[in-house]
């Protein structure tokens, strides 16, 4: 039988806990109050020399010919409201829906736009559209290379050679399965390559990878996958081979994650962390955390950002220029919300 002193301690020193991780995390708001679509979903974000800028999918429901392309830009320290970037109309007689934007910001260029367009995701296609004043305006939309997607879901990152690795998957129903891949352009998207299929081999099903750096110009890439949680692979070589699919790195709904190096060398994921079976609500994208690792093999789930019953889902994170850690994630396919995350708080977790 536990005494009543040590319940109360155990109170105590949890609720510190709670204190200390909703301290990490400064703001919490959402872009928009109102839209001019009725469901949202699969937001990116972007730092530019204006400013913060987010874009998402919005329609009336995913897959919906009607989903477009809307970006939202903060200034002075205020949401404006969404605008539309890019549809996929053909023509007067046909429209397919868009999916997926993911935002670079060259350096010293253009904010680049990547999405899909397409009736669904085995049979989309990759555009892209350019900005030369922070996302206030837009260039036409150009479409990639056959067999080229761009960054699927998650942001590109540059290498030291000059290359922009964006990770890239692919969704087949049969036969092939999911599968990850990689692409490579040093032009901004002019001129491209793709890698193979990683780890065909393995039964594993997942998409979606993010990429993290470590010394020695060493890589890896998390990823969502079907009945695995989050899954792990490492490359030497600059993202053109990697390694075999580690996994259950941590437990994960076969959701959308997202992860980023800080300058100081830790890495943050952002996640769903629930089992493949869901919560107590039998909801599968609830709760929302960020974990942290040093080594990218021992993480620790530091913080809850939404733990309400509903979906909080495909998040996205980067590091600012002012070394707060900023997301986007999709809120009840209603709306997209934003936080800002003090990293320094989260490695005292």
């Amino acid at each position: 039988m536990i005494r009543l002193p040590i319940i109360l301690m155990l109170l105590h020193f949890s609720g510190i806990a709670a204190w200390a991780q909703q301290s990490a995390v400064l703001q919490s708001e959402f872009l928009y109050e109102k839209a001019p679509f009725i469901e949202c979903h699969a937001s990116t974000i972007e730092q530019t020399p204006g400013g913060l800028v987010a874009a998402y999918f919005g329609g009336t429901k995913e897959q919906n010919p009607d989903v477009e392309i809307w970006v939202s830009r903060r200034v002075k320290g205020k949401w404006v409201a969404p605008v539309s970037v890019a549809n996929g109309i053909q023509h007067s007689a046909k429209r397919y829906p868009c999916w997926n934007p993911v935002l670079y910001q060259v350096p010293n260029g253009p904010l680049l736009l990547f999405y899909k367009v397409g009736p669904s995701p085995q049979t989309w296609w990759g555009e892209l559209i350019t900005s030369k004043d922070n996302g206030k305006t837009w260039s036409e939309p150009r479409r990639l290379p056959e067999d080229i997607l761009g960054p699927v879901k998650n942001k590109p990152v540059l290498l030291k050679d000059g290359v922009l690795l964006c990770p890239s998957s692919t969704e087949v129903t049969s036969g092939g399965g999911w599968r990850m891949h990689f692409e490579m352009t040093k032009d901004w998207g002019k001129t491209w390559s793709k890698t193979a299929s990683i780890d065909t081999t393995s039964a594993i099903n997942a998409i979606q990878p993010s990429v993290l750096f470590y010394p020695g110009n060493r890589l890896q890439l998390l990823a969502r996958s079907k009945d695995d949680g989050v899954v792990s692979s490492w490359s030497d070589d600059g993202g053109r081979t990697w390694s075999a699919l580690q996994a259950n790195v941590l437990p994960n709904p076969n959701s959308g994650t997202d992860a980023v190096t800080l300058k100081n060398g830790v890495q943050l994921l952002i996640y769903n962390h629930i089992g493949k079976t869901g919560n107590q609500w039998g909801g599968k994208r609830s709760p929302l955390n960020l974990a942290i690792s040093k080594d990218g093999t021992n993480w620790k789930n530091v913080v809850t950002l939404e733990s309400e019953r509903g979906e909080f889902s495909y998040p996205a994170i980067i590091q600012g220029k002012d070394g707060l850690v900023y997301i986007t994630y999709t809120w009840n396919r209603r709306k997209v919300k934003f936080a800002i995350v003090d990293p320094q708080k989260l490695e005292n977790l």
